[in-house]
């Protein structure tokens, strides 16, 4: 798959990780954090906006939903909401899963508080996602909500939800404009495109030396704001392979044909597993050398089961942060063995925030979007402080690579 231009870059870049003690990442265990048979998604690196390599914290104790055990309240109930069928439900199922774990470490610990996760699922579809919307809306017990998880989605329902005065923290999310409209309930749990997109793309320009990148897009709300940030960092090193594909696609012989002709150095895919595994495939078979490279919507387990040999050496970028030894531990126990992926520190972590909300007695609507807003503590993935648009304080991205 790799030219070897990349070949050595990537290399290079791996003697960089162990002289500075980065390989593994923030925790002990961190460095694989999903598991397909022989083949492994490896945390490599984390990175900043301009591509640099960034050192992670190792000595933050994460906020515990268990809190001290004393909360005292009404039932109440947490809306969790996004794909948990559909093509592209694996993102969905591992922030649920996620939330599930810190509310069952909260209930436990809280007798006289429990909290009830709602599951609404959306299969990823806006159209879905605003006639879910209601039921979220007319439910007065929900106080707050985990979601929804795709950017489509969420822009679709956002106005709803703030008109409701409901709080809305995504794990997932990333469409740069959805901060951007004034909305005072949206909070973002992860870095935004406008983030990712330039620090991949620096990335691939540095630290990967890629001197000519194709790249392709879904045409979905997260591909192509995705999409249009990674090319426009990379200027001149894209202008000449820039090419699009239908959402439901998974025939590609048109485009490997362009892209084989055009002979990049890594070919980036803006989109959704469904579709990325298919397509490395094909460009595998077709004899394209330069790397395949993915983001967040790609990086989930499936990708590299349904991907299968192709899916060796590709790297794929997120805002996601490794899970830790012991995280994996409670959420396997928890999950039915299940291994934590893309978002399942996200999803545990931000129903971590409104569970702290809740045990500080705020468990009207008004009062949980409050308290969120003047958040300001550690998680598992990251610190958690928000600005008034509802972005994080603090962001930064993550490396993977299958190996």
């Amino acid at each position: 798959m790799r030219t070897d231009l990349t070949w050595r870059a990537l290399a290079l870049g791996s003697a960089a990780l162990l002289a500075l003690g980065l390989t593994g990442c923030s925790q002990p265990g961190a460095g694989t954090e999903e598991n397909s048979g022989a083949r492994q998604i490896v945390a490599q690196v984390q990175i900043d906006v301009d591509g640099n390599k960034v050192p992670s914290a190792t000595d933050v104790t994460p906020a515990d939903p268990a809190g001290d055990g004393t909360a005292r309240c009404a039932p109440v109930s947490l809306a969790v909401v996004g794909a948990l069928t559909g093509p592209n439900a694996a993102l969905g199922i591992n922030i649920r899963n996620g939330a599930q774990l810190a509310a069952k470490k909260h209930n436990e610990a809280n007798p006289d508080c429990q909290v009830t996760l709602e599951m609404f699922d959306t299969e990823g579809d806006p159209q879905k996602a605003t006639q879910v919307a209601p039921r979220i809306i007319d439910d007065a017990a929900i106080v707050g909500m985990i979601g929804p998880a795709f950017s489509g989605e969420t822009e679709a329902t956002a106005d709803l939800f703030e008109g409701a005065g409901l709080v809305s923290a995504t794990a997932s999310a990333t469409r740069v404009s959805l901060s951007e409209q004034g909305r005072k309930t949206f909070f973002r749990g992860l870095a935004n495109d406008g983030v990712q997109g330039p620090a991949i793309a620096n990335y691939l320009k540095g630290e990967m030396g890629a001197a000519k990148v194709c790249v392709i897009d879904d045409s979905t709300a997260y591909g192509t704001g995705l999409a249009d940030s990674v090319r426009a960092t990379l200027g001149p090193v894209a202008s000449d392979c820039v090419i699009t594909v239908k959402e439901a696609d998974k025939e590609f012989s048109a485009v490997v044909n362009q892209v084989k002709a055009a002979d990049p150095d890594a070919v980036f895919f803006s989109g959704y597993y469904a579709q990325a595994a298919p397509l490395v495939q094909q460009l595998a078979d077709a004899g394209v050398r330069g790397t395949f490279v993915s983001a967040d919507g790609s990086k989930d387990q499936e990708f590299v089961k349904q991907g299968g040999d192709a899916t060796e050496g590709a790297v794929l970028s997120c805002p996601c942060g490794p899970a830790p030894d012991w995280f994996r531990t409670e959420y396997q126990q928890a999950s039915d063995g299940a291994e934590p992926g893309t978002y399942s520190t996200e999803g545990y972590d931000l129903a971590t925030v409104l569970l702290k909300g809740i045990d500080a007695g705020k468990v009207t609507r008004p009062e949980l979007l409050e308290f969120v807003r003047g958040y300001d503590a550690p998680g598992v993935a990251r610190r958690y402080q928000w600005t008034p648009q509802g972005e994080l304080t603090s962001t930064l991205i993550w490396v993977y690579e299958v190996k």
